[in-house]
């Protein structure tokens, strides 16, 4: 029999061989420690939200806005562009924003990434996969180019669509990006833009409205065009966008926390308030209020409200949706009746402005002073609003030069304008082949 001692000392060589065995498997605690998964499941589900926002959310609300014999190649522009981005994105697009571009880091990112090459496992800041931060940076790269097939519905040719959105994700929506959330020299500078306002709204409205200009009005501007051939299709889109929303800017803090929780309030009580604001102007303006009219202000509430969503605080988020609407509103009229843009269904005086307007409003109730999170140490509003108004007229001349060039590259690859006679028909059957609606 063995004795008490050798008993011991045999039970201790168990122990120890049992605890290296457990030493190769992997280790909950430090699973634990690296993966965040209350943050990791809030960004999966924001993910979603922002998708939803583009597919059906802003389908639905542009195919409503256009002519009945227009609303599936609405639609079409969006779904196209939706499955075209993502695979730009995952073959370079994500590499040019948030990848390190070597010497010219300030400016664009390099290849490194592209394709996912050479991402690991790791988790990035606040213990997010890298894979799930790709996906939620790819819906915003969906839903941005999204936003510009409302200035062009009803005359643009399909390829033209096709080519015109690869090419601006990745001369415009890429290098801007990194500019701002990339580590580029916006960043450097300490721009504020928590979830896009620049980025997507500023970028996509600029290039909206000369693409507008460069490819023509639809017969009929400004004075004998149809209205809106299914406001209530529109009604269900905007409240999609609404919902989506709340992914798109409180899914930007990257977090399940307190500034997630303040971004998502503001940017509700923006909406709200720009919505009876636009109400309110039409209203007293032409007799009635339409429904076309309070989800457009909802939608310009929306966007106003982006850049600044998370530094402000719920007073700053019914003030910036107060001047979201009324600027938004006066912008439409300055488009359509004094430009004599065709930017058919607002983008720039909704998404352009509302975005600038928001973006230049971050370094006002940013500060402490008026409920906000407070600006940088150091740092005054004055010298803020230097920063924010550098940031907006870089990215707005970036957009509109880049954006002519891609227009004239367009144009010579694949055409620009689709001919009257299809026009007439409708892009519907001369485009798709098929018909929205059986009368």
């Amino acid at each position: 029999m063995l004795r008490f001692k050798e008993i011991n000392v045999f039970a201790m060589v168990c122990a120890m061989a049992f605890a290296g065995l457990l030493s190769l498997l992997p280790s909950r605690a430090f699973a634990a420690e690296t993966l965040n998964t209350g943050n990791t499941a809030w960004i999966l589900m924001s993910t979603a939200l922002v998708l939803f926002m583009t597919l059906p959310g802003l389908a639905l609300f542009y195919a409503g806005l256009v002519q009945s014999k227009n609303v599936l190649s609405v639609m079409m522009h969006c779904f196209a562009i939706a499955c075209l981005m993502s695979v730009l994105w995952l073959a370079g697009g994500y590499s040019l924003a948030f990848s390190d571009g070597g010497g010219a880091n300030a400016l664009i990112g390099g290849l490194g990434k592209a394709f996912f090459n050479g991402v690991g496992k790791e988790t990035l800041s606040g213990g997010i996969p890298e894979s799930v931060f790709f996906m939620f940076q790819m819906t915003f790269a969906i839903i941005t180019p999204g936003l510009i097939v409302g200035a062009y519905p009803e005359r643009i040719k399909f390829s033209a669509v096709l080519v015109f959105s690869g090419l601006w994700l990745i001369l415009v929506y890429a290098p801007v990006t990194h500019w701002i959330w990339g580590g580029g020299w916006l960043a450097d500078m300490g721009i504020m833009d928590f979830a896009g306002g620049l980025v997507v709204h500023a970028t996509a409205g600029t290039s909206a409205l000369l693409l507008a200009y460069m490819l023509g009005a639809r017969k009929g501007f400004p004075t004998e065009l149809r209205p809106p051939h299914n406001p209530g299709l529109s009604m269900i889109g905007a409240a999609m966008l609404w919902v989506g929303w709340f992914g798109f800017n409180a899914g930007s803090a990257l977090a399940a926390d307190t500034s997630a929780g303040m971004a998502m309030l503001v940017t509700h009580i923006s909406a709200a308030t720009a919505s009876l604001v636009w109400m309110v102007i039409e209203w007293v303006k032409f007799g009635k209020p339409s429904l076309i009219g309070i989800i457009t202000g909802m939608v310009a509430g929306l966007a106003t409200i982006t850049p600044a969503s998370g530094y402000v605080g719920p007073f700053g988020g019914l003030c910036i949706g107060l001047a979201g609407g009324l600027i938004c509103f006066w912008a439409v009229s300055l488009v359509k009746n004094r430009w004599k843009i065709d930017d058919s269904l607002d983008v720039f005086a909704v998404h352009g402005v509302g975005g600038i307007t928001g973006t230049m409003l971050a370094a006002v109730f940013g500060v402490a002073a008026l409920g906000g999170g407070g600006l940088a140490e150091g740092v005054s509003m004055g010298q803020q609003l230097g920063v924010q108004a550098t940031g907006v007229v870089a990215t707005v001349i970036w957009s509109l030069v880049l954006t002519f060039v891609i227009v004239k590259i367009t144009t010579a690859v694949a055409g620009l304008r689709v001919s009257d006679d299809e026009i007439t028909e409708g892009l519907d059957v001369s485009a798709h082949g098929e018909s929205g609606y059986t009368l």
